[in-house]
């Protein structure tokens, strides 16, 4: 079972909302019109399933499917969680005793990441900025948290990160990770109970340019360094998310630092369970919001 979001036949992203559904082995079925994430994590856990469970009978088919998020939704990201994360940092930095110091200190780094309206979906362009000569995409497992802290489930990150950018200054975090197509999430959220051991995901990367794949790679969740449910608490230590959260738990697969991302490429992320998520590489000016 996964929660999607998509365009129903007929309809574009112009001319008509996106619509909820649960996709089962059947197809996806209709959630009421009213639905929204943001409702169906307003409680915990057992809101959440039952919200899933006013999928009506009607199975549709969408043309095609929106980020997984409703359009105030909030996104936020994990740092240095993985050895190899804290080795890109290292080798990107002028200052990276920083990252040696976060990746072993009591307290995460983490950072707000975008806003539902900004993020994009499987199939939709994610961008480079035109201001950083260097860029990756991050693939993450994304955890989406209900209003009391429980986990409703898992979905597909690509944190899209200006490397040049954080590079240069550890404080220009913000600009190297904040900005229109930077953030995409998707194809859907498999529910929390039907992911069992979320510590045993395999996560592969590939990235094609024309023709030809020009990085492959691939992890496991089993790498993890921090606990999920530690990056949750400490994310809801003085702040609240009355309609949820979702974050993204860090990456562990970074390509190496004479790769960037070029308008034109194509970014593929799977997560054992969740899905593939696909999206070709633009510019800020191809993105809207």
């Amino acid at each position: 079972m996964r929660l999607v979001r998509g365009h129903l036949a007929g309809d574009t992203g112009a001319s008509g909302p996106a619509r909820w559904a649960v996709r089962g082995e059947e197809g996806d079925r209709l959630l009421p019109e009213d639905f929204s994430l943001g409702a169906a994590l307003s409680s915990g856990l057992g809101h959440f399933r039952r919200s899933l469970g006013a999928a009506t009978g009607e199975v549709v088919t969408p043309a095609s499917l929106a980020a997984p998020v409703d359009r105030w939704t909030e996104v936020w990201a994990a740092g240095v969680t993985y050895r190899r994360s804290r080795e890109a940092r290292r080798e990107e930095s002028r200052a990276p005793d920083v990252y040696e110091m976060v990746y072993d200190a009591p307290r995460p780094e983490l950072f707000f990441k975008s806003l539902g309206w900004r993020v994009r979906g499987h199939g939709q362009a994610i961008a480079v900025r035109p201001d950083s000569s260097w860029n990756v995409p991050e693939p993450e497992l994304a955890v989406v948290v209900c209003a009391n802290g429980e986990i409703a489930g898992y979905t597909i990150c690509d944190d899209v990160s200006s490397r040049s950018i954080e590079g240069e200054n550890p404080l220009y975090l913000p600009q190297a990770k904040v900005y229109l197509g930077a953030t995409a999430l998707g194809p859907g959220i498999r529910p929390a109970w039907e992911v069992p051991e979320p510590y045993a995901l395999g996560i592969r990367l590939g990235i094609s340019r024309g023709s030809r794949e020009i990085w492959t790679g691939s992890a496991s969740t089993e790498s993890l360094h921090r606990r999920i449910d530690d990056l949750v608490e400490h994310l809801l230590r003085a702040d609240r998310y009355p309609y949820g959260v979702v974050l993204a738990t860090g990456t562990c697969l970074v390509p190496e630092s004479d790769f960037t991302l070029t308008p034109g490429d194509e970014v593929r992320i799977e997560i054992d369970g969740l899905g593939r998520l696909v999206t070709p590489v633009g510019t800020v000016a191809d993105v809207g919001p």
